[in-house]
């Protein structure tokens, strides 16, 4: 709800979109240099393979080319995944050395004066490879007989390092179990701008623009493998088409093209290909997971145990530690006396696994939802019911989790109420069973799913931020997120402007720039509002309050007696005794003007810390017709109920339900990174991997509750993910519930045709 006089609470059109509109804000590759050439890679053909030679003669004297590099002539040093997590000898050599891992390794860089100039180049480039067995299944690649990707380490271990509880008989007491193993499948990225980089390399420094979600993280990277001080680096996010969280990752074609700027002394551009991205730019998912789910007759769980594999690519970053979120996030919304669990994470021969929209906690949602669904089936309980009895209750509030989650507020209950309401339940079954006794070709599914996820996870629940009154009366802010889509530009304008009155038109915000933003954590974990968002609130407090001493000095008046007026400060009950922020402004810059001790300017920056995550909810419904004589199936409709605490602006909320519900829904339907056995990748391009448009969905049907958070003074949650973590089990489950008459337990990830076909001729009727 608006708080009364506020512009919080309400609607706001957002400030970003005239210039997205009209084409005029300017993304990295918008950009040009004089005398920029450009790098093009010869990416591994090969999934395993050693490196017996490399024949770049007829590369190197081409038209246009500059120089051509292997790792011998481009000496680099290795990546690592996560220093002090990921063994070092993973870490990944820019160029490779000695061997290649995955099909899109990189062997040689090839730079030219034009794109096209370097592509022919590359294409020139012979490589000798002397080809080893693959693997790309993360169980497959803990087999004793799997092949050791890398021999230096001594087995394909990655991490087995996972905290997790450890209870014993945590299926004692149940009346039944349900049991199930699934698949959270491979996914790529593909953000509508496909990756890149721009290098401006001047007198012992360097500026770099590039399509990132984080570039003072990018930023302390970048620095040390360039072997430059981080003062002579300059890292610049321009406007930015989509990250999804791949775009978070440091890329060594990020490290390769600004080397290349350095030693040419000249501009240099890497512009990824599509082809290019569906191989290079970082996956997600990729979890197996298995376990079992004890219960009573009357639904109460008694334990649950899981048990996860994740699959973390040739070279192991961050997606070898995500299922640590997975099994924190296991206990869900549910009381669960006692829960066991384990991970491990496995080197494989395919993309890196990084963090994808929800990162390691959809996953713990997909399998807990998932094996729910089961276990009521098993007691003949309804999914819905199962749900309502094992609800962690709102005065349970706040929670250490059996798991480790600190669970800040939350009335789980209340949004599934809202959804069954919203959706018509009751009729929803009805018309299900009428289609069921008529045996119609077409059966209708229903599936529910409730959700808590954590956002500003990890490491992540502290940001910088800055607000500044200038001389002309406008405002600057300064954060260390970096909005890619988010509307920040927006969101945070309005806290200004309800703290200080200046319209939103004359507030700025400077972001994504290491060199005008001190530090920042960058844009993931749905964590902006209530870490960014907290900062320039509470910056504005600030700034007001000293704006409050400076007038009641100027005018002589008692500082509680200072009050806001149309365009500045004034006397409570007195309007003609008042001051613009212009004249604040200008009198804080004047020495003469300030009281004694007060400071000069009208600004105030900090690093505000909520101290720990938040953890959003919801409950989704969806519903889906399935043709049981063909396995086509239509998503019909998708209710969703997310409560991300006290709302800023519900058409900002409500834009990310819709794009989070899609990704989720395109998870369940369509989306996955498909290998061959050689490791090959056979879904590498648009015309293999099934991108959903919107004429494959409906118009999703979204509402919200709201359930304040105590740990930052907006109240305030992620919402950034919780469509994505709430949708996949609703659209999954539902899938499943539409043939669950003729037998079906389970089907897997993407519930395709084709899996709907043959799940319907292999079961027996229940």
């Amino acid at each position: 709800m608006a708080a009364s006089g506020s512009i919080l609470g309400n609607s706001v059109r957002r400030k970003e979109d005239p210039t997205l509109l009209t084409g005029e804000g300017k993304y990295f590759d918008d950009m040009e240099a004089e005398g920029m050439a450009h790098v093009h890679f010869v990416r591994s053909t090969a999934a395993h393979a050693r490196i017996e030679g490399i024949d770049i003669s007829e590369a190197t004297g081409m038209p246009g080319v500059i120089a051509v590099h292997t790792a011998e002539s481009m000496p680099l040093p290795p990546m690592p995944g996560m220093p002090g997590v990921i063994p070092d000898e993973m870490s990944r050599p820019p160029l490779a050395v000695g061997k290649v891992r995955f099909v899109g390794d990189i062997v040689a860089v090839v730079i030219a004066e034009t794109k096209e100039q370097a592509v022919d180049a590359a294409e020139a480039v012979i490589v000798d490879y002397d080809f080893l067995p693959a693997v790309t299944d993360g169980a497959a690649a803990l087999a004793d007989d799997a092949p050791v990707i890398f021999e230096e380490h001594g087995s394909n271990i990655a991490f087995n390092m996972f905290q997790a509880p450890q209870d014993e008989g945590a299926l004692d007491g149940a009346d039944a179990v349900a049991e199930l193993e699934m698949l959270s499948q491979r996914l790529a990225g593909v953000p509508m701008e496909n990756n890149g980089l721009l290098a401006l390399p001047g007198d012992g420094e360097i500026t770099v623009y590039v399509s990132h979600q984080a570039p003072h993280a990018l930023h302390g990277a970048l620095a040390p493998m360039l072997g430059m001080e981080p003062e002579n680096v300059r890292v610049i996010a321009p406007w930015v088409g989509g990250g999804f969280g791949p775009k978070a990752a440091v890329y060594v074609e990020y490290i390769i093209t600004s080397a290349a700027a350095v030693a040419l002394g000249r501009p240099v551009k890497w512009t990824e290909s599509r082809s290019e991205d569906m191989l290079s730019l970082v996956h997600g998912r990729d979890l197996r997971m298995t376990g079992k789910l004890g219960v009573t007759n009357d639904g109460k769980i008694t334990g649950l145990e899981i048990h996860v594999v994740a699959a973390g690519g040739a070279y192991p970053a961050i997606g070898a530690f995500l299922p640590q979120l997975t099994l924190m996030m296991s206990q869900a919304v549910y009381d669960i006396p006692k829960i066991k669990g384990t991970a491990i994470s496995a080197v494989t021969n395919n993309t890196p696994v990084a963090a994808y929209r929800g990162a390691g906690r959809p996953e713990a949602t997909q399998f807990v939802e998932r094996i729910l669904d089961i276990a009521a089936a098993e007691i003949g309980m309804d999914p819905a019911e199962i749900r309502r009895v094992n609800y962690l209750q709102p005065e349970a509030f706040p929670l250490t989790t059996k798991t480790g989650a600190n669970y800040d507020s939350g009335e789980y209950e209340k949004t599934l109420d809202a959804a069954l309401e919203h959706s018509g339940y009751a009729e929803l079954r009805g018309e299900q069973e009428a289609r069921r006794t008529a045996g119609a070709a077409k059966q209708l599914g229903i599936g529910v799913s409730s959700y808590v996820e954590v956002t500003a996870p990890i490491g992540l629940h502290a940001e910088f931020g800055a607000v500044e009154v200038l001389e002309d009366g406008s405002a600057t802010m300064r954060v260390g997120t970096s909005a890619h889509g988010q509307a920040h530009d927006t969101a945070f304008s309005m806290l200004v402007h309800d703290m200080l009155g200046i319209p939103m038109d004359k507030i700025k915000l400077i972001q994504s720039d290491t060199g005008e933003v001190p530090q920042g954590a960058g844009t993931m974990g749905s964590r902006s509002l209530q870490t960014a968002g907290s900062a320039v609130h509470v910056a504005s407090e600030n700034v007001l309050e000293k704006a409050k001493q400076l007038a009641a000095h100027l005018l002589e008046a008692n500082v509680d007696d200072i009050e806001k007026g149309d365009d500045g400060l004034q006397v409570a009950g007195v309007p003609a005794k008042s001051l613009s922020w212009s004249e604040l402004a200008t009198a804080a810059n004047d020495d003469a003007k300030r009281p004694d001790g007060m400071e000069a300017g009208l600004q105030h920056e900090l690093v505000f810390d909520e101290g720990d995550s938040t953890f959003p909810f919801g409950s989704h419904v969806a519903v889906v017709e399935v043709d049981v004589e063909t396995g086509g199936i239509q998503l019909l409709r998708h209710i969703a109920v997310d409560d991300c605490g006290r709302i800023l602006n519900p058409m900002l909320v409500t834009g990310q339900q819709h794009g989070g519900i899609a990704q989720g829904a395109a998870q369940a339907l369509f989306e996955e990174m498909q290998y061959d056995d050689e490791g090959n990748p056979v879904s590498a391009s648009l015309m293999d991997y099934l991108m959903p448009s919107a004429a494959e969905f409906p118009s999703f049907e979204t509402y919200n509750t709201e359930t304040d958070s105590p740990r930052n003074p907006l109240g305030a949650k992620g919402i950034g993910e919780s469509g994505t973590i709430g949708s996949t089990p609703a659209v999954h489950n539902a899938v499943v519930d539409a043939l669950s008459h003729l037998g079906v337990k389970h089907i897997e990830m993407p519930a395709t045709p084709m899996r709907i076909w043959e799940a319907v001729g292999a079961a027996q009727p229940a």
